[in-house]
């Protein structure tokens, strides 16, 4: 199965190498990085607008624009669901595996 390596890095420094399976009929790797990029900053860019947000909030907002775009697919409901449960699924066993650097805090 291929991979796509990714790195994330957080507002505190953190970063984290993730190596994500694609699926099977992935078509373009590059632009499944450069979505992960653009949506990761579009929430960064939010919550330096409006302010401190909780992590369920932003969870629920993302799980639920998921839903809306797993509905949109010209598909089966039922189809869509299954492939959106399979990748999520794929998405966090691979950042289980991730390597996390902690940034170093803290006064010298």
């Amino acid at each position: 199965m291929k991979q796509l390596p990714y790195q994330a890095r957080t507002a505190t420094g953190d970063t984290f190498d993730i190596s994500f399976p694609l699926h099977s009929d992935t078509g373009d790797p590059i632009k499944v990085e450069q979505l992960i990029t653009l949506i990761l900053k579009a929430i960064d860019d939010e919550i330096a607008i409006t302010g401190p947000t909780s992590n369920g909030d932003i969870l629920q907002a993302i799980a639920m624009t998921l839903a809306i775009r797993s509905g949109m697919i010209y598909a089966p409901l039922e189809s869509s669901v299954v492939l959106t449960h399979d990748l999520v699924e794929m998405a966090l066993e691979a950042f289980g595996r991730a390597r996390v650097h902690r940034a170093q805090s803290g006064r010298a």
